[in-house]
């Protein structure tokens, strides 16, 4: 998703405020492309620690997972957040993600105890420095154990400290019809905070070089290629994708993996524009934004020959260039 306007570098006054109060206070978003599903059964535990990359088993109640669904050769299907209670696991997840990911779960149901259940919770993401506040004005007395990746349920409301692209947030789950209602009350609560739309949230996520499952990612991606590691666990036991991710983890076998880049011209390209290094294609341009900090910015899964900080890549459709950045690093801790 490009998170910018055209390929101007002067993002609109909306965009600008928006992005000051995810920054700076408190942006607020219903993320309606999101879904909730519980998950009941006996060997749902079970089944799912098999299933994906998190550590479900060592989970406790009020535990949030980042986690992933991946092929046997460790292919990335899914990337989804799991939220541990006492009778369930509700997975929060793109409405899409979810029919792929439904079709290849249900493939590996044997006997398992294991039932999928629609729910009418929405999705509210609260990003920045002050969206720790939403907590209190929601009547949660006690913030003491909201900790990064847990929850604590409050007024008929789930809510989690969710670093959902990489800044400080919160995610709020709530019954449907009382989303707007609620995230209005955090942006009118909160001093500076507003509500934002996609192109905050992506240029804040392009900021912070996390992937985009389906966007930085194809059918064919690693795990690690992308830099996925935060929703991996490598203590766990056996599950779906391990032998891969293990093998490129202990011999360093990675031979493309995620970049940061910055568009000196101050316009960002196509999406899908070819990366050129001496003569060859390097990768290609996944995601774009014009961040109000960084300037012209984007994302690209790069060939390791051109993964050393600063270099200069071609872009095939003009004379422009792209420098390779680093990434900040990911991590569930």
């Amino acid at each position: 998703m490009n998170a910018s306007v055209g390929n101007s570098a002067a993002p609109s006054l909306s965009f600008a405020a928006g992005y000051d109060a995810a920054t700076k206070a408190a942006g607020v978003h219903v993320m309606r492309e999101r879904i909730v599903v519980r998950v009941v059964g006996d060997d749902r535990v079970s089944f799912f620690h098999g299933m994906c990359s998190a550590d479900v088993k060592g989970a406790s109640a009020g535990s949030i997972l980042p986690a992933l669904f991946l092929t046997e050769h460790a292919h990335v299907i899914a990337d989804l957040f799991i939220w541990v209670t006492d009778d369930s696991l509700m997975l929060e997840i793109d409405s899409d993600a979810w029919q792929r990911a439904r079709e290849h779960l249900e493939r590996l149901l044997v006997a398992d105890d294991v039932e999928f259940e629609d729910t009418n919770f929405a999705v509210i993401d609260v990003e920045g420095s002050k969206s720790s506040d939403a907590a209190a004005l929601l009547g949660a007395q006690d913030t003491s154990s909201l900790k990064p990746w847990r929850y604590l349920s409050v007024n008929e409301v789930m809510i989690g400290n969710l670093p959902r692209v990489g800044s400080p947030a919160l995610t709020i789950l709530a019954l449907a019809d009382r989303a707007d209602a609620i995230a209005a009350k955090i942006a009118g609560g909160i001093p500076g905070a507003s509500s934002i739309d996609d192109a905050v949230v992506e240029t804040v996520r392009i900021e912070n070089g996390l992937a985009r499952v389906g966007v930085d990612t194809t059918e064919k991606t690693l795990a690690l290629e992308a830099r996925l590691g935060r929703a991996i666990s490598f203590n766990k036991g056996c599950y779906l994708g391990q032998e891969t991710i293990e093998r490129a983890t202990a011999r360093g076998a990675l031979k493309k993996q995620l970049f940061g880049l910055k568009f000196p011209a101050g316009k960002v390209p196509p999406l899908g524009a070819i990366l050129m290094l001496d003569g060859k294609e390097v990768g290609r341009v996944s995601s774009t934004a014009v961040s109000p900090r960084a300037g012209a910015i984007g994302l690209a899964i790069l060939h390791h020959s051109a993964w050393a900080v600063g270099t200069k890549l071609r872009l095939d459709s003009d004379d422009d260039v792209a420098i390779v950045g680093d990434i900040p690093s990911q991590s569930n801790e």
